[in-house]
C-alpha cells in the first residue's frame, strides 16, 4: 500500500523535472481487433531510470525498475486496461491484449532518468483495425436497344469500418486492367471477350479478394443465365408454398364441415329423445 500510495505522488513530482523530446511526431501503430500489439520503448544507454509513466489519454500505469534483481513495481491506475496489459524486460515496453475501438488514440511514455535528473519522452498513434471478410458483390445489368449489357457490379464488405479502399481486376484473354472505388459501371457485348471481374479490399492490417464474376454469365443470351434461373426459382418455390398452404386449409375446412354433417342427424335424434322424456315426466293433472 506504500508503494502505490508514494507511485501516486511520482506522478505528480513529475512535472518539475526537464523533458526533453518535444516536438517529436508520434511513431504510427497499426494493431488488429481483439488481438495484441507492443509499444516498443527505448532506454537511453548508460542511464538509470528512476520510473516510466505511461498514459493514453490520461495516466496508464507506472514502472519502477527493480534494484538487484528484484522485479519490478508495476502500478496499473487506468482500470480500462486492467488484466490486458503487461511490460516487457529490459525496456519495459507496452504490450496490450485483447484490443478494443476504444484502445485507439495516442500513448506516450514517459522515461524519468535517476542520473541526468532529465525525462524523454515517446510518442504512439495506435489504430485499431478489424480483419476484413470476403468482398461481396450484387450484380445490376439491363440490355439496351443496340444489344448492349450495361452492368453496374457494387463492392462491399461487412462491417468494414474505416480507411477501406476498394479496387476492380478484370482479366480477359490474359489482359489485365483496373479501376478504383466500390462501384464499376461496364458495358459487354455477346462479341466481345469473356472478362471476368474481381473486387479487392484493403484496409492497413489485411487485403482479400472476391470470387471471380464473369460478365457472360449476366449478359448472355437467351435467359441470363447466372441471374434470372435462379429468381424464376425463387419465384416458382413460393408460388407451390403458397399453393400448399391454400390446399391444407381447403383440406381442414372440408373435414371441419364433414364431421359437422355427420354429427346434425345424432343431435336432432337427440333432442327428440328429450323431448319425449320429458313429456312423459309431466304428471296427469288430477280432476276437480
Amino acid at each position: 500500500m506504500c508503494a502505490f500510495t508514494w507511485l501516486l505522488l511520482l506522478l505528480l513530482l513529475q512535472e518539475a523535472k526537464g523533458d526533453s523530446g518535444d516536438g517529436v511526431d508520434p511513431e504510427e501503430v497499426v494493431a488488429v481487433l481483439h488481438e495484441s500489439i507492443s509499444l516498443p520503448l527505448e532506454i537511453p544507454p548508460k542511464e538509470e531510470v528512476e520510473n516510466i509513466i505511461w498514459s493514453s489519454h490520461k495516466s496508464l500505469a507506472t514502472v519502477v525498475p527493480g534494484k538487484e534483481g528484484h522485479p519490478a513495481t508495476i502500478m496499473v491506475i487506468n482500470p480500462h486496461y486492467q488484466g490486458r496489459v503487461s511490460f516487457l524486460d529490459p525496456s519495459y515496453s507496452l504490450h496490450i491484449s485483447n484490443l478494443s475501438w476504444e484502445d485507439s488514440g495516442l500513448y506516450q511514455a514517459q522515461v524519468n532518468l535517476r542520473t541526468s535528473q532529465t525525462s524523454t519522452m515517446q510518442q504512439y498513434n495506435l489504430h485499431v483495425y478489424r480483419r476484413l471478410s470476403e468482398p461481396q458483390i450484387t450484380v445490376n445489368f439491363e440490355i439496351s436497344g443496340e444489344g448492349a449489357c450495361n452492368m453496374s457490379l457494387v463492392c462491399s464488405v461487412e462491417k468494414a469500418g474505416m480507411d477501406v479502399t476498394y479496387s476492380w481486376l478484370s482479366s480477359g484473354d490474359s489482359a489485365y486492367t483496373s479501376h478504383e472505388g466500390p462501384v464499376l459501371s461496364t458495358s459487354w457485348r455477346p462479341e466481345d471477350n469473356a472478362l471476368s471481374y474481381t473486387c479487392r479490399a484493403s484496409n492497413p492490417v489485411s487485403n482479400v479478394s472476391s470470387h471471380p464474376i464473369p460478365a457472360g454469365s449476366f449478359c448472355a443470351d437467351p435467359n441470363y443465365a447466372s441471374e434470372k434461373p435462379s429468381t424464376a426459382f425463387c419465384l416458382l418455390a413460393k408460388g407451390l408454398l403458397v399453393l400448399l398452404l391454400l390446399v391444407i386449409l381447403a383440406t381442414v375446412l372440408w373435414v371441419i364441415r364433414a364431421q359437422k354433417r355427420r354429427e346434425m342427424p345424432r343431435m336432432k335424434k337427440l333432442m327428440r329423445n328429450r323431448m319425449k322424456l320429458r313429456k312423459k315426466a309431466k304428471p296427469a293433472s288430477s280432476p276437480a
